[in-house]
Parts: structure tokens; C-alpha cells; sequence
């Protein structure tokens, strides 16, 4: 299965860096995966509702940019749909088993993903009500799919 996460922004912080290296390395006897960054639309620090649009709009092009026809989207969202670890499993499974073997979990921005995102997406995921740093969902998002296959070939991790 060939994951792809596409992200917006270049992540800075050595301790996530670290932490994702480490369960990307996990999960290359899984499947591989690929994380495509694109950058980050500069915008002032106090935003209008219309600057806040062009922005998501901006980054909206660069991710539907890196995004292939064939690919079955995921995008973090936070009216999406949440998934246990075991429902996660399953997705992954039922994705591979059902010629769904390239797919890719999309994280926006600061400001959220652009509504050309959200359409072109197969499934909206939840991780939760609350608000994380998307830097930060990079490293929850792949420890959730290296758990994932973990579950799937019932191996110990997920209790």
C-alpha cells in the first residue's frame, strides 16, 4: 500500500520530526509512506474572513496540486467523521483489499483546508473536537496508521 500524507508547512520542530522518522521507520514493513509538504500561504496576523478564504484558497491549489487522480483522499477535518483505531484498521484494510492501494490523508493549515479540498476528498476524518497544531497531527496521524496495521496483522501494540 503506498500512503501518501500531504501536509501544509514545513515542520521545524526537532522533537516531531523525531518522533514521525521513528514511526515512519515502523512502518516501512507495512506499506510505504510518503510525506509531501507544500508551503504555507504568508498572511497577517490579523486576518478578514476574506483574507482568511484567499488563504485556505492558496494552499487549497498547492494540495489539489499534489494530489493524483487515482488516489483515495482522506482529509483531516474537524467535522469529519471519527474513527476509533480499530475502525482505522479496518478502513486501511478494506482500502488495500479493494484496489484503494494509494491513498492520502490531507492536513491543511493553521486555517483549515479549502472547501475544493474537502470536495475533492473521498472521506472526512475526526480526530477530535478540539484543535491540535497541524504539525503536530502529522506524528498523531502516522502512529494512528502504523497502530492500524499493527491491528491488522494482530500484533502486539494496540491495547
Amino acid at each position: 500500500m503506498q500512503i501518501t500524507i500531504v501536509a501544509v508547512g514545513k515542520l521545524k520542530e526537532k522533537y516531531l520530526k523525531m518522533g514521525i522518522e521513528e514511526y515512519l521507520k515502523r512502518l516501512s514493513a507495512y506499506a510505504r509512506v510518503t510525506i509531501v509538504e507544500v508551503s504555507d500561504e504568508k498572511a497577517p496576523e490579523n486576518l478578514s474572513d476574506g483574507d482568511m478564504l484567499r488563504v485556505k484558497e492558496k494552499e487549497g491549489e498547492r494540495i489539489l496540486a499534489s494530489l493524483k487522480n487515482s488516489q483515495h483522499v482522506v482529509a483531516l477535518a474537524i467535522d469529519g467523521e471519527m474513527w476509533s483505531s480499530e475502525r482505522l484498521a479496518d478502513k486501511l484494510d478494506s482500502w488495500a483489499i479493494y484496489g484503494k492501494s494509494s491513498v492520502a490523508f490531507v492536513i491543511g493549515g493553521s486555517l483549515g483546508l479549502s472547501e475544493q479540498v474537502l470536495k475533492r476528498a473521498d472521506e472526512k476524518l475526526s480526530f477530535s473536537k478540539m484543535t491540535f497544531p497541524h504539525q503536530l497531527m502529522r506524528l498523531i496521524l502516522v502512529e494512528q496508521v502504523y497502530r492500524g496495521f499493527k491491528i491488522i496483522k494482530g500484533e502486539p501494540y494496540h491495547k
